[in-house]
């Protein structure tokens, strides 16, 4: 009953045998997420704090969560403006034109809703 797992690198012989029930969760530790580390302390602290993974496909969509049942509706509505505003902070020099053409929310298998990105834009 957890949501990451942090390991050292001399650990993961142990916990590859782990494999195949943290595979299918998607809980497997991986360097490139920052669950395999010397510095634990450290990882854990930024899993505590709220760090979370985003993935984007092929043609440029980003999936990334932004609240769990129990969030309030403001609670969601700031995770989905920091995201926002982070996304538009990492832009790269090199892209012209509109970086975010567009931003929807959904639940798992729910249908999406389209969001206004010029209320996202303005700050409290």
């Amino acid at each position: 009953d957890f949501d990451v797992v942090v390991a050292t690198p001399n650990m993961m012989g142990e916990v590859w045998k782990l494999g195949r029930t943290l595979g299918p969760r998607g809980l497997m530790p991986n360097p490139k997420t920052g669950t395999v580390t010397m510095d634990v302390t450290k990882a854990i602290e930024e899993i505590k704090a709220g760090k979370v993974e985003y993935r984007n496909d092929k043609v440029g969509n980003v999936q990334v969560p932004v609240g769990k049942v129990s969030f309030d509706a403001v609670k969601v509505e700031e995770n989905i403006k920091a995201l926002y505003q982070q996304m538009i902070r990492i832009k790269p020099s090199t892209v012209k034109g509109t970086y975010v053409e567009n931003v929807a929310i959904s639940s798992t298998m729910g249908p999406g809703i389209k969001l206004d990105t010029d209320s996202l834009e303005k700050t409290k």
